[in-house]
Formats: C-alpha cells, sequence, structure tokens
C-alpha cells in the first residue's frame, strides 16, 4: 500500500477538510495558543486546586461514619464495627486536611497572587480546622436524627427509616448541607459549596451551605428546591418540590455580598410545591402554611394560612362535548393544597 496515498488522503467532517499528521500538529498549537491569552480560564494550575473526586470520596466516608448501620465498605474485612469506624474517621482527617490545605493556600493565593504563602502556617490551620470540623460529627448526628424523624412522620408513604436514609434525596441533601454547613461555619472556603453541589447534582435539591437551618427538617420529593445561601429556616419546617427560597433581586450583583437577601421562614411552617419566597427581609411567621405556587415578596404574619384561588377551569363533557362546565360551579375547598 502506497503511504504517501495515505498521507494525502483528505477526509471532510461535517464540512470541515481533515488532512494528516501535519495539520493535527497545527490544530494543536492552535489550541495551545489560546491558553496563553491571561484570561481566568486560561489557569493551568490544576495542583493547587482542590480535587473533585477527593472531596466526593470525603461525603461517601463521612456518609459511613454518619450512617454505620447503612454504608458499607468492600475493601474493609473487620467484623468489628468500631474497627470499621476507627479506619474511616482517620481516612476522613487525613484526606480532608489536605484539601482544606490546598483551598486555604489557594484563597491566600488568590488574593494577593504575589504573597508568599508560609506551607507549615497553612498546614497547622487546615490541621485545626479540619479538628475542630471532627468535633461536630455527633452534633451533626443529633440533627440528622431529628431529620430522620421528621422525613417518617411526614411521609406516609416511608415505610420505615432504613428506607428514607438508603433511597430519599432530601435526606441524602440534607446530610450533605449539615456536613458542609459546619465546614462554612469554620470559613472553608470552596469546599464546602463543591460539597452541596454535588448533592445538587444528584438529588436535584440546591441548598446553600450557607443557610441556617434548624432541627426536624423534612423535605417531601424535593427536585427543584432552592434554597439560598442567608436563608434562616426554623425548626419543624417541611418543604415540598419545586420550592425556592431566594433573593428579591441580585442586580445589585457582588455589592449584596454578606447581606441579607434571602427570606427568613419560623418554626411549625410547612411550604407546598412551587411556592417562591422571595427577600431578606420576607419573614414567614410561625405555624404558617403556604399554599402551592404562592410568590410571596413580603412577611407573613404567625399562624396564616396563604393559598393561590384556582385559575378559571373549562371542562365540556357529554358525547357532543358541548356541555360546558364553569370552575365556579365546581366545589373548591379553599383548605386543599397540591401534595403527592
Amino acid at each position: 500500500m502506497d503511504n504517501s496515498n495515505e498521507k494525502r488522503h483528505i477526509q471532510k467532517v461535517d464540512g470541515i477538510e481533515a488532512q494528516g499528521p501535519d495539520k493535527v500538529k497545527a490544530l494543536v498549537d492552535d489550541i495551545l495558543l489560546d491558553y496563553h491569552k491571561g484570561r481566568d480560564i486560561d489557569k493551568m494550575t490544576v495542583y493547587s486546586q482542590p480535587d473533585q473526586s477527593a472531596v466526593r470520596a470525603i461525603i461517601q466516608k463521612l456518609m459511613r461514619i454518619l450512617y454505620p448501620g447503612y454504608y458499607r465498605d468492600s475493601v474493609l474485612k473487620f467484623y468489628n464495627l468500631d474497627s470499621n469506624l476507627t479506619v474511616w474517621i482517620e481516612d476522613v482527617i487525613y484526606n480532608l486536611n489536605k484539601q482544606i490545605a490546598i483551598v486555604l493556600r489557594y484563597q491566600k493565593e488568590g488574593e494577593d497572587p504575589r504573597a508568599y504563602v508560609c506551607q507549615p502556617l497553612v498546614d497547622r490551620d487546615a490541621a485545626r480546622i479540619t479538628m475542630k470540623f471532627m468535633h461536630q460529627i455527633p452534633k451533626i448526628r443529633e440533627y440528622l436524627d431529628t431529620d430522620l424523624e421528621a422525613t417518617l412522620e411526614g411521609d406516609p408513604a416511608a415505610l420505615n427509616k432504613d428506607e428514607i436514609v438508603l433511597s430519599y434525596p432530601g435526606i441524602t441533601a440534607i446530610t450533605v448541607y449539615r456536613i458542609a454547613h459546619e465546614l462554612f461555619l469554620l470559613n472553608v472556603p470552596l469546599i464546602p459549596r463543591m460539597m452541596t453541589e454535588y448533592a445538587h447534582s444528584i438529588t436535584g435539591i440546591d441548598i446553600h451551605p450557607g443557610a441556617s437551618i434548624g432541627k426536624y427538617f423534612f423535605i417531601d420529593h424535593g427536585t427543584g428546591i432552592v434554597i439560598g445561601s442567608t436563608t434562616i429556616i426554623g425548626s419543624h419546617v417541611k418543604v415540598y418540590q419545586g420550592v425556592t427560597l431566594g433573593a428579591l433581586s441580585t442586580r445589585g450583583g457582588q455589592k449584596l455580598r454578606g447581606k441579607k437577601r434571602h427570606p427568613t421562614i419560623e418554626d411549625n411552617v410547612t411550604i407546598y410545591s412551587g411556592a417562591s419566597i422571595l427577600g431578606g427581609n420576607t419573614v414567614i411567621g410561625e405555624d404558617s402554611v403556604i399554599g402551592s405556587n404562592a410568590f410571596i415578596t413580603s412577611s407573613i404574619p404567625a399562624n396564616t394560612r396563604v393559598t393561590i384561588k384556582n385559575q378559571e377551569l373549562s371542562i365540556k363533557s357529554g358525547e357532543d362535548g358541548k356541555e360546558e362546565i364553569k370552575s365556579s360551579e365546581l366545589h373548591q375547598d379553599s383548605t386543599w393544597f397540591y401534595v403527592i
């Protein structure tokens, strides 16, 4: 076979001609040159940033520590649970310490790229933060036990707590949030957000690690829920799918950083599907019920029921489809809410 013919072979892909190794090399050179324009997306310091896969692995190991009877490790062969827990705890301490040290250095270099960062001091701070976080494990488990109880009590479809832990996206999202929130309180940059966005990607539930959420928090179904960074949620709160606890306006951009932009939900509040509650000054008083699809931008007093009037329905019946029943002729229960 004539190799020269093979080199001269031209193949068209989507109307673009591609030819031989010379063309490929020229293309590669063009792309590599594009990385030297000094833009943010041109950053090449891969190993100075936290490792996404390592952070996700830490979450999985923490799930084993938080729910030791539900998550297994096929690698460990110990029959003594205490031995397994010891290995998991030591493993998390080592790997979390490593990732925190990376983000602390990354943050300091980002604040002033010319600054010299003393690695021993960064390592010391990372070790201190890691141990402070690990001391919060009993507190996290205390809160999760109440969340599990609230989910069982709030969902008649739940057979038992085992089903909730092993299959409910709400409990998964809440668990990762409670882990990330403790790291957020310790001023760990980047990692808490990476954790909650990972939970978002697998559950469809977006909870910012900066939100403050009390005990007995119940998420039902969960898909599409958004809880903003300055949201404050009390105890015994129920939230259904599609709920947004968001900012009233984001046009201020970075000027709004650090300001209360998201609502406060007091104790014993139920928020049904599709409701949007917006604004940092918006407070939903205790023992209130927010009906489906409500759009709220101002405070609601305690012991209040908020409902949206049904849209006018046009229902045609009969064989010829000419007999029309207006929505006003249908019995409407004003206390009814959409719940699955």
